[in-house]
């Protein structure tokens, strides 16, 4: 990895800004294997040194994961300047790490969302080249029936400038119409497009699974958390 300036380290764990770690080291709140470091140009190692901030050590990561259960009414966007986004649910810790939602979910659509500053792993995760599958569950207001099955399997038509790539879908309930829907590719109001166009409305929309990474149930809506290393091994995340 090799070493960077202290500011900088110190900055990519969401501690606080450039030029508050500037002040706070300056003030000798920072030690470096020990000792109080008042040069905020000062190199470390992050594989080698110990830094502490307020005598907590702080452990260095070049990226952070978060797996968030989003909730309705909520944008994923990193902002905006009339509504709530997801990155209002977060700390300020987060933030300052410049994370940002991979994919989006509709206003109205809740479930799995992957937040990190991984820019590579979010282009990986969202290329229709490396087909990552997303398992939505949708609640319908009618039954649109088997021939629908055959419809995603086959590639849903939108309209004449856009066909779905095939997907999967099985239903799992009738009454309430419930089914379980995979997609490869992340259109605009994709699910909902492909089910208005075999003749039923979505009323609920909830996202699952990510490739391999399923959403941990216990989170309510509007809660995250980091993911484990079990969890960042699905994804390949470093």
């Amino acid at each position: 990895m090799g070493s960077m300036r202290l500011d900088r380290f110190l900055k990519e764990q969401g501690i606080a800004s450039r030029s508050e770690l500037k002040a706070y080291i300056r003030k000798g709140r920072v030690k470096v294997d020990g000792t109080v470091c008042t040069d905020p140009g000062f190199h470390v190692d992050p594989e080698k040194n110990q830094v502490t901030f307020d005598d907590v050590p702080v452990r260095h990561s070049r990226y952070v994961y978060l797996m968030m259960n989003k909730p309705k009414g909520i944008l994923t966007a990193t902002s905006d300047r009339q509504a709530r986004t997801v990155l209002d649910l977060l700390p300020e810790k987060y933030r300052r790490m410049e994370v940002f939602p991979v994919g989006r979910l509709d206003k109205d659509t809740e479930g799995l969302l992957l937040i990190t500053n991984n820019g590579r792993l979010a282009h990986n995760l969202l290329s229709p080249k490396k087909h990552v599958p997303k398992l939505y569950e949708a609640h319908l207001d009618r039954y649109p029936g088997e021939a629908a099955v055959t419809a995603f399997r086959e590639g849903v038509v939108i309209n004449s400038e856009f066909t779905a790539l095939p997907a999967e879908l099985r239903f799992i309930s009738r009454d309430p119409v419930i089914a379980h829907v995979v997609v490869y590719e992340g259109k605009f109001h994709q699910v909902k497009r492909m089910f208005k166009a075999v003749g039923a409305e979505v009323v609920y929309l909830k996202r699952l699974k990510m490739g391999e990474l399923a959403l941990d149930e216990s989170l309510e809506p509007g809660e995250y958390r980091e993911l484990t290393d079990s969890e960042k091994a699905l994804i390949g995340a470093e």
